[in-house]
């Protein structure tokens, strides 16, 4: 780490240590990442890959961390790269096609969308997360996804070579991209939205937010919805229909609003989440002998 530390500090690129993830995961919980890197543009993130490759250090790509479990032992053994406010814009790129750097906050886009009379984007205003997270995961919401707007993906390989995926090549499928099958790191993403009227876009986004507040437990801490889809079923209904709403151990609970959400109820560790999301795994399993797969990547 010392290695890699000088080399950040020759190419002026910042860097934080004994960063709390607790600060950067929407569950508000996590232990220390050791080397916490703070990239600022592309060539950034491609040097910060090329010292990590040549101290054979594996590095861990964030965004807005809201589908991510860091455990309370925090993460000790690889480089952490945060693609947040530290690296986001917004590009025109013609009138209707726009550029969005991977560590844009979602909702940033969505306004950006409306104030510029862009439709297509509404079905994302309040999934909180970033651009490049909405793209790796394919997220949706409301009978939108991604795919039904992305078009492009600029990426960077671990072996430090600038790429892209167009179109079919992103293989957009429920929760899932080609990018949930490979280490490329999103930079950039690209949205073909289409003119709009500007009062009915803000009546849709309006609407969207007004049933997430209305369903959601938006006051805890979360990462959403905790389990994908199971063909044929609603995840929230097997937790729900199974006596889960309500279920703690130790500061987390199944949410007594919606039973598809775990949230930080009462100073939750990450341990105290994983047990809750493995405890209703196995009740929904012994009760409809469905195994509920989670939507949440750990560390």
């Amino acid at each position: 780490m010392q290695n890699i530390i000088a080399q950040l500090c020759d190419n002026k690129i910042k860097y934080r240590l004994d960063e709390p993830m607790k600060l950067h995961t929407t569950f508000k919980t996590g232990g220390n990442a050791k080397l916490f890197v703070l990239p600022e543009n592309e060539s950034e993130i491609q040097k910060i890959i090329e010292i990590c490759n040549s101290n054979k250090t594996e590095v861990f790509v964030i965004g807005n961390g809201s589908n991510l479990i860091v455990s309370d032992d925090g993460i000790k053994d690889k480089v952490v790269i945060h693609l947040g406010d530290n690296y986001s814009f917004i590009r025109r790129v013609d009138e209707n096609l726009i550029e969005v750097a991977a560590g844009t906050k979602l909702i940033k886009v969505c306004k950006y969308a409306f104030e510029n009379s862009l439709s297509g984007l509404e079905f994302a205003y309040g999934i909180p997360g970033s651009a490049g997270g909405a793209a790796y995961m394919n997220a949706g919401a409301y009978g939108g996804e991604m795919k039904d707007v992305l078009v492009k993906c600029n990426h960077i390989s671990m072996s430090g070579i600038i790429g892209s995926l167009e179109n079919d090549e992103l293989e957009l499928s429920y929760r899932h991209s080609a990018y949930t099958e490979s280490n490329d790191v999103i930079t950039s993403i690209f949205l073909k939205l289409k003119k709009g009227d500007k009062e009915e876009i803000s009546a849709k986004m309006k609407d969207f937010m007004s049933r997430r507040k209305e369903k959601q437990p938006l006051e805890y801490p979360s990462a959403g919805s905790v389990f994908k889809r199971p063909e044929g079923y609603f995840a929230g209904a097997l937790v729900e229909q199974s006596g889960l709403k309500g279920k703690r151990i130790g500061g987390a609970m199944v949410s007594e609003k919606h039973a598809g959400f775990i949230i930080n109820y009462d100073n939750a560790t990450s341990t105290d989440i994983i047990n809750l999301i493995e405890y209703c795994q196995k009740t929904v399993f012994d009760k409809f002998g469905i195994m509920l797969e989670s939507e949440i990547k750990r560390v």
